[in-house]
């Protein structure tokens, strides 16, 4: 498994990438030889926050952690991945150790474009644009998807209608669909 670890308001030590590469390295297992998992540490406060993400065919698992102390968030953040992977090993099984992995990441911008030029309204700016693959998929698979990135809605190609959808959890708990109505 290659394993790329960034830092942010943090230097990394050794013993710190030593463990990180530990931890992370147990994963391999579950996935192909070559599989790429990156990491992020970041200090906030007194907030040490472990962030891990591993693509493959098309499919993102993530998880986020945050304790007093990396080494425990490094633990916990595994603990959580590994979680995940018991949790949809049946519905991701056909994925785990066959098929081609995913090559695409998803681009980050940091700019900040203004939305209006003719309102004095500050807040109505783009803090951050993401950009990533849109694979057409089931409901289901998306509903998958978003739960394994812990997000709270996700943007998907509806294999079925074969337009752009969102689904999104709910405040009761429950899942939305949001589908296009062109008039």
């Amino acid at each position: 498994m290659k394993i790329t670890i960034s830092g942010k308001n943090i230097d990394i030590s050794q013993a710190l990438r030593n463990q990180v590469n530990k931890k992370v390295g147990k994963l391999e297992r579950y996935f192909k030889p070559g599989t790429e998992a990156q990491v992020t540490l970041s200090l906030e406060k007194n907030r040490n926050i472990v962030e891990v993400t591993i693509p493959f065919n098309g499919i993102l698992i993530r998880a986020e952690e945050s304790t007093e102390n990396m080494y425990a968030s490094i633990d916990l953040v595994l603990d959580k991945l590994e979680r995940q992977i018991h949790k949809y090993r049946t519905k991701l099984g056909r994925n785990f150790r066959t098929g081609a992995f995913v090559t695409e990441k998803m681009e980050f911008s940091q700019a900040a474009p203004q939305i209006s030029q003719d309102t004095d309204d500050e807040d109505l700016k783009i803090v951050r644009t993401k950009r990533f693959a849109v694979k057409p998929m089931s409901i289901e698979e998306a509903l998958m998807q978003m739960d394994l990135l812990g997000h709270s809605f996700f943007v998907f190609s509806n294999a079925e209608s074969e337009e752009v959808n969102v689904v999104y959890k709910r405040h009761d708990g429950k899942y939305g669909l949001i589908e296009p109505d062109y008039a």
